[in-house]
């Protein structure tokens, strides 16, 4: 598989789902955009009130389970580290459950329910 803007070629099947075969799979790339987003999200948000952050790293696992008898992506659990001049926690706190809301893949998965954990690195 590879990404229409070059960024990404690998390998892609339906063993890697179970972590018995090699390369990617869907749920693993919904996981990567997540994080991305989320961070994206987060970033601009702290930019906004001048706390431009040095570091924002973001990891999400994505779990699926059978529901109704098909496999279902039924919960993202985000965690986020940050490093930004001046912030405090609980700012971060604030900040980090509106940019959850607010990311355009958290929007995306709709009634998945999605989980965050920021602390300041």
């Amino acid at each position: 598989m590879s990404l229409g803007s070059g960024a990404f070629e690998g390998s892609y099947s339906f063993a890697s789902r179970f972590e018995s075969g090699d390369g990617t799979n869907p749920e693993e790339l919904i996981a990567a955009a997540h994080a991305g987003c989320f961070s994206m999200a987060l970033a601009s948000m702290l930019s906004e009130v001048e706390h431009v952050p040095d570091l924002v790293s973001t990891t999400a696992k994505v779990t699926i389970e059978t529901v109704d008898g098909a496999p279902t992506i039924t919960r993202s659990e985000l965690s986020t580290e940050v490093t930004a001049d001046g912030l405090e926690d609980a700012e971060l706190q604030e900040y980090a459950d509106r940019a959850k809301s607010r990311c355009a893949v958290s929007r995306a998965l709709g009634g998945v329910e999605i989980g965050v954990s920021a602390k300041l690195a």
